[in-house]
């Protein structure tokens, strides 16, 4: 059998293996269960690698994007979500999109340092920076490290626009920064929640805030007239796309402005991870998940379409889309985060240059 059911469960960790890397030729491989191949096995603990990084500011094209341009201070996630999108990338710094994603997080400390040489190039033009585009700029080391928080002081230096979307409570601790950003309107937050049900959330994503606490988290926001949006990301059919009206409704009692969502898809090496996960999760009724994944994209767990591969298509993903928007015109009817502000930005930081 592919998957067997008695194997270990790695509790507080999303994946369950550690992927091939699909740009390294040689893999390990464990040969003699009892031998010195056991530790590649154990649940250990994260480490960080410091990336020395010259550009921090990165650029997308993709038409399924509301920005182009995206900063991310960390790479790799001690989130641990399984299904993430960014597993993929973890695989070019020579890791696995597997367990080494969640467990070996590359920080940029340098990042603020470099925000500010992007702002100050010639004829720099501003528009919508997102945090973070990959991974979470709120993970748990920034609570030590602070890199996002310095981030945020940079575009409040330069009156620069920014979005940011997270699913940890952290996010709080810079509200001092944010309201002064919302204030001028250069702010949005998205907070991202795909379930209230706690078993699902701890199996999903176990290094993550409960779901009240991040309803907590846009309450505390919107009281403080920040602008904040709810993301259901991703809705996995037969998981949690019947609480998509349960949680609108709970994100708009608390204050939230709109919401979007993003329809669950499995590219590289995410599909294995997923699967893998699946069966061991929940046995009972992984292939029927996997089924109705497939039908969204086209018979396929795979799909890099432009257009449908972040919404899906047929009729499951049609009813998903149809339910979210019932329950958007329900509970969020009139409500919308407000444009943001272009002209404020000030080159140099508001510094003026010394002539004499």
């Amino acid at each position: 059998m592919p998957f067997e059911e008695n194997r270990e469960y790695f509790k507080g960790r999303g994946a369950q293996v550690n992927t091939h890397n699909r740009f390294l030729k040689n893999k390990y491989i464990a040969e003699h269960i009892e031998g010195l191949d056991e530790e590649m096995h154990e649940n250990i603990s994260t480490q960080l690698f410091e990336e020395h990084a010259k550009s921090i500011v990165s650029v997308s094209n993709s038409p399924d994007l509301h920005f182009n341009y995206s900063i991310n201070p960390y790479q790799g996630c001690e989130h641990g979500c399984l299904y993430c999108y960014a597993r993929n990338s973890h695989e070019y710094y020579g890791f696995s999109a597997g367990l080494d994603f969640e467990r070996k997080i590359i920080v940029k400390r340098n990042a603020a340092e470099l925000l500010e040489k992007f702002f100050n190039k010639p004829n720099y033009k501003p528009q919508t920076i997102m945090l973070s585009g990959n991974t979470d700029c709120y993970q748990p080391i920034e609570r030590k490290l602070k890199i996002t928080r310095s981030l945020l002081e940079v575009f409040l230096k330069y009156k620069h626009p920014v979005s940011i979307i997270s699913k940890n409570n952290l996010v709080v601790r810079d509200i001092d920064i944010l309201t002064e950003l919302a204030q001028l309107n250069l702010a949005h937050v998205t907070i991202t929640i795909n379930s209230l049900n706690e078993t699902l959330r701890q199996k999903m994503e176990p290094r993550t805030v409960t779901a009240r606490s991040r309803l907590m988290v846009i309450n505390k926001l919107a009281s403080s007239n920040i602008p904040v949006n709810l993301m259901i990301a991703p809705i996995v059919p037969g998981l949690n796309s019947d609480e998509i009206p349960s949680l609108i409704q709970a994100a708009a009692n608390e204050g939230a402005a709109g919401a979007s969502f993003t329809i669950v898809r499995l590219n590289g090496a995410i599909a294995e991870i997923f699967a893998d996960w699946i069966h061991k999760a929940y046995p009972d009724r992984a292939e029927k998940v996997l089924h109705m994944i497939a039908d969204c994209h086209g018979g396929t767990l795979n799909d890099s379409k432009w257009g449908s591969r972040m919404r899906g298509e047929g009729k499951i993903a049609e009813s998903i889309q149809q339910l979210f928007r019932i329950s958007v015109n329900r509970f969020l009817k009139g409500r919308s985060l407000p444009p943001l502000e272009f002209s404020l930005f000030t080159p140099k930081g508001g510094k003026q240059l010394d002539l004499f």
